[in-house]
């Protein structure tokens, strides 16, 4: 298969995703459906609930989905699968502020991915490890963006400069699109 349908409106995933895919010549579709996304702890839950959902959606067309979820070990594994909304209340000192008393700034980035046709789900996740950066930097992005800190910038700054935060062929992605290859 050379091609997908990617159900986000991220424009972030949505160059990771190409970034890595590209390597293996497969297209990324993006479109963007609207679902609500369940709240759990458990980020594969959500991103099982996602696909199903899209899947629906679709027409019961082959889809994927991706999810993220952010640890941060040192405030007990907070915000988890609930980040996208926290992202939206805290601003980038919020985030900074939480672990300003704390030695460890380790951060734990979870992305998961779900691919959903008429005869599967198959799901591939991937943990990158980053620190809070002590002061906001870059200006793309939620106020998560510019914090989170991996490979000596932010995401923001990453995506402020037109790249990605890691190696494409570092991705989960390129897991997926070495598995999609040869489906």
């Amino acid at each position: 298969m050379n091609k997908f349908v990617f159900s986000t409106g991220n424009e972030r995933k949505i160059k990771e995703a190409r970034a890595a895919c590209d390597l293996l010549g497969i297209e990324v579709i993006p479109i963007k459906l609207e679902f609500n996304e369940i709240q759990s702890h458990d980020p594969i839950n959500i991103t099982k609930q996602k696909v199903e959902d899209a899947y629906a959606l679709a027409g019961e067309a082959a889809i994927v989905v991706a999810d993220t979820s952010w640890s941060i070990p040192s405030l007990n594994g907070f915000p988890g699968g609930y980040m996208k909304d926290v992202a939206e209340w805290f601003t980038p000192q919020d985030f900074i502020n939480l672990v300003a008393d704390k030695e460890d700034r380790t951060i734990i980035f979870s992305e998961t991915i779900a691919y959903k046709d008429a005869e599967e789900v198959k799901i591939f996740s991937k943990e990158y490890s980053g620190v809070i950066a002590k002061e906001p930097r870059g200006r793309s992005g939620n106020s998560f963006d510019r914090v989170a800190e991996f490979n000596g910038r932010t995401f923001a700054e990453g995506q402020d400069a037109d790249q990605t935060s890691h190696n494409p062929k570092d991705f989960v992605w390129y897991e997926f699109a070495k598995w999609l290859a040869q489906k």
